[in-house]
């Protein structure tokens, strides 16, 4: 159903046939594969994340029964990938992920083409800056074919971020989707699992904490995905490694960025790709490092940091001359957010960096995306979508379609947006999202109202409400709480999901992930 996934049986069964040239007996099962893009702007949307729990309990549950030996997990999109390598941890078996690679990008008029322009396309469209006969024909070009998406976005992300934490082989991230050379992956980590089983290589010796602070510094150098976050300390959970917020904020602090990859920049997958991916980025951050962290490959991050170059400077840049000294991703905390909130850094131009407006407040998606499309804003405003955390909507939908029509309608510039739900990889702009507590289990959020002014400072790493505690006080003791309809895994996932600071994992009542 989705182009990302189109293609894995073919790759799966070269990696059957590495595991069979080593003497190995490999069974196939499949798992779920839900596509982000193609639940942008519906109720859809609000069963991708819970997804991600689905294919890791289904991954451990035919493991266990099935007492199998090894792991090989393969999949391309935003929820499989962490859902599989939450899996991997949890079981702490001999295991490898081989991620399906990134699809080639469109092109129209010697431009680069991905998902995140048609989508900001869109928006022109609707502002008068292109015409619906263009469009059409870009719709035709963007996705030539199958894999994930040809940017930075939350999927390629996240093979980034496995394949920096150890769990791939190296080049497996950024080597595209049908090409001989994936195959050829496939089949060398069949061959390698088996190696793996041989030598009792488990998981937990890959896994480390200094493994997940590598792959923190590729995600803030490449400028990657904030759903990174989520997913990065869900997987050190079921790893029993601590990763917290803060340590996303101290890495990207100190980690310089130096790829400005779609939609950060205008280069693409394949620009990442001909530069050398995380071996050439590894090569770059050696400095920065954990150099001994032990990989899958049976290389230390070290090792292939040493053998490994930058073949195009302009895509992968040194340290010395970076896009930024600081990485892609910030934490933002204060009155607004005592919880912390998350924005991309490497997605705002300097005058992003603050702003401070009166609210616009709306408890769903769908509200905000029909009042900007009918709105002549002129002058600054916060859009606040309340109620879509993990809880409250249930199922923390991203807010991609609205943020789109902003950047496609040329509003950037003075309208920023504070959520409680989350953003799609593929966003760019002044977005604020994940904000804890969430509205509701009564966070600040809930009680903004219109005209309430909302300030907030990236350099600062400050997002603030400007009402008075007493004001606050006044409007708790009337708050109500807006509880959206639920029934089967969305109440379920209601009433086990935690925050975003904690990953939005499902635990059961009073425990957690490691019990």
């Amino acid at each position: 159903m989705v182009p990302g996934h189109k293609w894995l049986r073919q790759l799966g069964d070269r990696v059957k046939e590495g595991i069979i040239s080593s003497g190995g007996l490999p069974f196939e099962f499949d798992c779920i594969g839900i596509c982000d893009g193609l639940c942008q702007g519906h109720e859809g949307m609000k069963f991708v994340l819970p997804s991600r729990e689905l294919v890791c309990d289904s991954i451990e549950a035919m493991t266990e029964s099935n007492r199998l030996d090894g792991l090989v997990l393969i999949s391309s999109c935003d929820k499989i990938i962490p859902g599989q390598v939450m899996a991997a941890a949890r079981l702490n078996l001999p295991s490898v992920v081989v991620t399906g690679g990134p699809m080639m990008p469109g092109k129209w008029r010697e431009q680069d083409l991905t998902l995140v322009d048609m989508r900001e396309f869109i928006g022109r469209v609707q502002s008068g800056e292109m015409t619906p006969e263009e469009l059409a024909e870009i719709e035709q070009l963007a996705c030539p074919g199958f894999g994930s998406c040809a940017m930075m976005g939350t999927a390629n992300t996240m093979s980034v971020a496995t394949e920096a934490l150890g769990m791939s082989l190296p080049g497996t991230a950024s080597s595209h989707a049908g090409s001989e050379e994936k195959l050829e992956t496939g089949f060398l980590a069949g061959e390698r699992v088996m190696k793996l089983v041989d030598l009792d290589v488990r998981t937990a010796s890959i896994m480390t904490e200094r493994a997940f602070e590598n792959s923190i510094r590729v995600i803030a150098s490449v400028g990657g995905s904030l759903n990174s976050v989520l997913h990065m300390v869900a997987i050190a959970g079921e790893a029993g490694v601590d990763i917290s917020l803060e340590d996303f904020d101290r890495l990207s602090r100190t980690t310089p960025q130096l790829c400005k990859i779609k939609p950060s920049g205008k280069q693409t997958m394949w620009d990442f790709y001909q530069a050398g991916g995380v071996p050439a980025v590894f090569n770059r951050l050696e400095g920065l490092l954990n150099l001994e962290a032990m990989t899958v490959c049976g290389e230390t991050v070290g090792q292939i940091a040493r053998r490994s170059k930058v073949s195009r400077t302009d895509v992968v840049r040194s340290v010395e001359t970076p896009y930024s000294p600081e990485g892609g991703i910030r934490i933002l905390r204060g009155s607004l957010a005592p919880g912390g909130a998350v924005v991309k850094i490497s997605a705002l131009t300097q005058k992003m960096m603050s702003g401070r407006a009166p609210a616009r407040v709306f408890d769903d998606l769908e509200s905000a995306i029909d009042w900007i499309r009918k709105e002549d804003i002129q002058d600054p405003v916060c859009i606040v979508i309340r109620y879509e955390g993990p809880k409250g909507g249930p199922g923390m939908r991203e807010m991609h379609m609205i943020t789109s029509l902003i950047v496609g309608r040329g509003l950037a510039d003075r309208v920023f947006l504070a959520t409680d739900g989350r953003f799609s990889g593929s966003t760019r702009g002044p977005f604020i999202g994940h904000i804890c507590p969430e509205a509701f289990d009564g966070g600040p959020i809930a009680l903004v109202k219109d005209r309430d002014i909302i300030e907030y400072d990236v350099r600062a790493g400050a997002i603030d409400l400007d009402v008075e505690e007493e004001e606050l006080r006044r409007r708790r003791k009337s708050w109500s709480r807006v509880e959206k309809p639920a029934s089967g895994l969305l109440a379920k996932y209601r009433s086990l999901v935690q925050g975003a600071d904690r990953g939005a994992v499902m635990v059961s009542r009073g425990g957690n992930s490691n019990e």
